[in-house]
């Protein structure tokens, strides 16, 4: 018997399609619910688009919170995740969902370039939509937790950090090394090359003074996933960048996002805490 993949969460959760039903489902709901602008443009490509949701009533200057969805960088659409932004306006902020190119239609660099130019219109046009500038934080799950760190970070290639730059990062069930990505199920789909994997790695990136990173892995999550976790949280702690290390007990990859969106749950309160500063 073959062994399985333990980067492969679709099979290693055995209700993993139910929890992505829900997933949709709650969405679904989500849309119905929330005060939202749908399909914005931040760039010229297709997949150039946000979601904005808004908490309940008209207030202006709120705090801004980007989104970034998950599907191991070649999968997944950002109206899955709409759910998302239920936990981020309850925290009082508004909710941006971000869409970007998939690979291997566009290669990582492309990815990173795509979410650090959403959030770049956020900061620019916050005061059009009622959101503050200066209080732009963001998250992203499992290939979104990859790429939401380079929000607040400069690949070892990159003379510059990024700007604008997020108050925090919150990165759940985020992958940090990319080198064991080569050698999994996913490396036919996205064809990694030693090039991006050297540049594209946050464990060898620079975090940007002041920027603060959470790090959250669920206590049911396969081991490479939490060691991925450790070998970042060692990454930053050398690097003396501020972060926090959390990892809630009984949550698996699907249902820690899950979590997120549940007022009052544990792992929302992290996220409502990195909303806060």
């Amino acid at each position: 018997m073959a062994a399985i993949d333990l980067y492969d969460v679709s099979s290693v959760i055995a209700d993993f399609d139910a929890q992505f039903a829900d997933f949709r489902a709650a969405s679904a709901r989500t849309r119905q619910t929330l005060r939202a602008r749908r399909d914005i443009a931040y760039g010229p490509a297709p997949a150039q688009r946000l979601d904005l949701y808004f908490p309940p009533g008209a207030a202006a200057g709120l705090p801004i919170h980007m989104f970034i969805h998950g599907g191991y960088w070649r999968a997944q659409v950002k109206e899955d995740y709409a759910f998302v932004a239920d936990g981020i306006t309850a925290a009082g902020a508004i909710a941006a969902i971000v869409e970007y190119t998939l690979m291997p239609g566009a290669r990582m660099e492309s990815l990173v370039s795509e979410t650090r130019a959403a959030l770049a219109w956020l900061a620019a046009y916050a005061g059009e939509f009622g959101g503050d500038a200066r209080r732009l934080t963001a998250s992203g799950h499992s290939a979104g937790g990859h790429l939401v760190t380079y929000l607040g970070a400069r690949g070892p290639h990159e003379a510059a950090l990024p700007a604008p730059l997020p108050q925090a990062v919150l990165a759940l069930s985020g992958i940090y090394d990319l080198t064991p990505i080569t050698t999994s199920y996913l490396q036919p789909q996205l064809h990694l090359t030693q090039e991006e994997v050297a540049a594209w790695s946050p464990r060898d990136a620079t975090p940007a003074p002041g920027v603060r990173f959470g790090i959250v892995v669920g206590g049911e999550e396969t081991a490479p996933f939490h060691a991925q976790a450790d070998a970042y949280a060692a990454h930053l702690e050398a690097s003396g960048a501020p972060f926090f290390q959390a990892t809630p007990a009984g949550e698996d990859h699907m249902s820690l996002l899950r979590q997120m969106a549940r007022p009052g749950s544990a792992v929302w309160g992290l996220l409502a805490a990195t909303i806060a500063g």
